[in-house]
């Protein structure tokens, strides 16, 4: 899936832990990675995110801890 169909489904936006930062927004991608802004876990909404099923992601808080890729590389 590329960024742009991606931003299209993306509800970070919704999440109790997003901050408007700089159109940060798809954290769940490798092409965006964690935020710059985002330090504090609040919630999170990706295992319903139709990106994070479409892409059978395992991960959650993309924002704070990286992407599927980093965290993975972190076990």
């Amino acid at each position: 899936m590329d960024k742009k169909a991606a931003v299209k489904l993306c509800i970070c936006r919704a999440c109790p832990t997003y901050i408007e930062c700089k159109e940060e927004i798809a954290f769940c991608l490798s092409t965006t990675g964690k935020s710059k802004c985002i330090i504090v876990e609040k919630g999170c909404l990706c295992p319903g995110c139709p990106v994070h099923e479409k892409m059978g992601f395992k991960h959650v808080f993309y924002c704070i801890r990286g992407n599927e890729k980093d965290q993975l590389a972190k076990k």
